[in-house]
Parts: C-alpha cells; structure tokens; sequence
C-alpha cells in the first residue's frame, strides 16, 4: 500500500472530468489536481511552449510527493516527448493511449473521428495509435479551439444554443464521414457530451479519454503495488484567482467535488534534469 498521492494537471479546469473518474474509480487515493488557469488554453501554444508549461506542471506535482503523473490534458498528451516523460521518478501517463484502445474496441466499421484541440489535431499522434492498432482503420479529425473557452466559461447543457451552434459547424465533416465512434481528445469535451452526443447521432459510442485513463490507472497501480486504501481526498491547486472554483468543481465533477483550493506561482517550478 503506498499512500502517496496521483498527481494530476491539465492546462485548465477540464482536467476536473479526468478527477472524477479517478476518484470514482480509486475511492483510496488522495488526489492533487494542478489547473493551469492562468494560461489556458494550450492547445493554441507553440510546440515548445506546451513543453515548457508540461515540466513546470510536473515539477509542481514532483515536489508535492506523488506516486503516479496523469496529464489529464489531450495536448500535453500528444506532444511531451518520451525523453521527458519516461525519465521522471515517477510513473507517467497521458490520456492518449487508453482512448485509442478504447476507441479501437468499440468500432464496428473501422470509421473513427477525433476531435481535440489544434495542437493535439496538428500532432496526428491519435492516427498514429489508431492505426497501430487497426492498420485498415480510417482516421476523421477536426480541431475545435472554441470548445475549451467555452467549457472554462461555463457554456454547458444540451440546450445551450452557442455551444450548440459551434458544436453543428465543427462536427458536421466528422458526421458526414459516418464515423460510428467519436473521440473526445480533450478533457474538457465530456462537459458538453451531451451537446456532441446530440449533434452526431444515437448510433456514435463516444469515448471519454479520462474515464479510459482512469481505469488504466487502476490496473497500473494494482500491478505496481501503489494502491492506497481507507478513505481518500483531494486537493487541488490553480495558478490564477481561486474565486468561483468551488462552484465550477462542483459542477463538473457533481458527488465526487471536494477538497481544499490553492493558488501558485507555477513559475517558481522547473523540472530538474533526471540522470
């Protein structure tokens, strides 16, 4: 049993789906949650600024002694190189790798869509995945920057009509493909589910990256002996003003909120070089 706790960030709130899942999942576990408030969104950043705001987010969860990094983010996912993430003292994970399989499983007609940010489109890292794992699949991807802000702003529910508005453009190529399952490649796409669900149709299966990565989690720390018992918690830590995040936690993480929030100067952490 380790009681440590999971390490998790993301660019901004919607990292708080990948919370929910864990803490559905891992009712043991303490979890620190890092939101990178002040800079979202990243998937607009350059290659190199996304890597630079990656190590810092990991060198703040390094120093709160964590056992395990989730980056509960679709860009960071597709983008921090192996060099980086699998020199860290700690296991590591993206939300990548378990949607793809997740993905792969629930097709019938080898048609899958993904959408995420433009820097997660950009990468072609899920075609890559998708096609290691089916060589005839076909791949339809579409980047939808306006979904992030919107989430971050509260913009949610199936009669929202900006959110569905900007939902029917976006998806319409992704639709019209006939794809039969959807992957929703940023962690603050379930949020609005309900609004894509809507606009593809009953007979696409969306996959939510941060419930996949939440189960492999647990199969991860059982084999490693990492899992923790009794009761669990959370805290959570954001590097802009903490006004008004009790209320957007609660409603994107429903009976699994809770927890202390801080705010912190992201910039005073740098991820020293591991030898």
């Amino acid at each position: 049993m380790d009681k440590r706790p999971i390490g998790v960030f993301d660019s901004g709130l919607g990292g708080l789906t990948a919370v929910r899942e864990l803490r559905r999942v891992l009712p043991g576990e303490t979890i620190v949650y890092f939101g990178d408030t002040g800079r979202v969104p990243y998937g607009s950043r350059s290659r190199d600024t996304i890597i630079q705001y990656a190590k810092q987010d990991i060198a703040f969860l390094l120093s709160q002694n964590v056992k395990y990094i989730m980056a509960a983010c679709g860009t960071v996912s597709s983008i921090l190189p192996a060099e980086v993430s699998g020199r860290l003292p700690v296991p590591y994970t993206g939300v990548l790798e378990a949607a793809a399989r997740a993905a792969a499983k629930a097709t019938c007609i080898r048609r899958i869509g993904v959408i995420g940010t433009a820097a997660t489109i950009r990468s072609g890292s899920y075609e890559r995945l998708l096609r290691a794992l089916l060589p005839d699949v076909q791949v339809y991807t579409r980047a939808c920057p306006m979904f992030v802000p919107l989430v971050e702003n509260g913009y949610l529910g199936a009669g929202n009509p900006i959110t569905t508005a900007i939902a029917e453009e976006y998806l319409a190529p992704i639709r019209s493909a006939g794809v039969d399952t959807l992957i929703l490649g940023c962690t603050h796409y379930p949020l609005i589910a309900d609004v894509i669900g809507k606009v593809m149709g009953p007979g696409v299966t969306l996959i939510d990256p941060g419930r996949e990565t939440a189960d492999a989690t647990r199969t991860l720390l059982a084999a490693r002996g990492l899992l923790a018992e009794g009761a669990g918690g959370a805290r959570y830590y954001v590097s802009d003003s903490i006004e008004g995040f009790t209320s957007t936690a609660n409603a994107f993480m429903g009976r699994y909120a809770g927890g202390t929030v801080a705010q912190i100067a992201i910039d005073d952490y740098e991820l020293e070089p591991q030898e």
